[in-house]
């Protein structure tokens, strides 16, 4: 318990110390992930108006916040999580684990024929045992790639957070052959500590 109470004051510290938390609640920005996903999206051109999207792990909705503003009234979003989350105008919100296969069901039949991106930013409940929370992080990811092979359209787009260590090389080498390109990045708003990067592959070919 102590080495809980330990690591809960060093988080609260870290966050009140964080720029991005402090700008997020002063834009009005549900966390402090959106700057992440800015920061891909001026780099890469990620959204455009209309375009339709599914995020998956969205709670507690600062992807899907971004993107809403980014793609305009004429695009669709459908978001994804275990928990909670506030509505979002123009986000329809689906609450369940996105591995149990009746989530999976229920998104799969909300969806039209073929999504323009698929985004991911989904991460385990972290035990703070790499060798635990790797494997479980690379279940996840495999999850995502699986949808997303199924629900993009030919040259879709599929953006996943992804830690470095063990098995991250190979999915990525997995990752390659689906996609024309594909990068990976570290934004600014990533702790210099964190393993976490991000892929985007683009231009999907299945």
């Amino acid at each position: 318990m102590a080495r809980r109470s330990a690591s809960s004051g060093r988080w609260r510290q870290r966050q009140e110390k964080d720029p991005y938390v402090e700008r997020a609640a002063r834009e009005g920005w549900r966390s402090r992930a959106v700057f992440k996903l800015a920061e891909i999206d001026e780099r890469e051109r990620l959204f455009r108006r209309g375009m339709s999207c599914v995020d998956l792990g969205a709670a507690p909705g600062g992807w899907s916040q971004y993107a809403a503003r980014r793609i305009g009234r004429a695009g669709q979003i459908w978001a994804v999580d275990l928990l909670p989350m506030d509505a979002i105008e123009g986000v329809e919100v689906i609450e369940g684990d996105f591995t149990r296969a009746d989530v999976v069901a229920k998104l799969r039949a909300a969806l039209p024929a073929g999504i323009d991106l698929v985004m991911s930013d989904m991460a385990p409940n972290l035990s703070g045992t790499r060798e635990i929370d790797l494997p479980r992080h690379m279940a996840l990811a495999d999850e995502a790639l699986a949808f997303a092979d199924e629900a993009l359209k030919p040259g879709g787009d599929f953006l996943l957070k992804l830690f470095q260590g063990e098995g991250c090389d190979e999915f990525v080498a997995g990752v390659r052959p689906r996609f024309a390109k594909l990068r990976l990045m570290k934004p600014r708003a990533s702790r210099a500590e964190s393993r976490e990067i991000y892929l985007l592959a683009r231009q999907h070919r299945m």
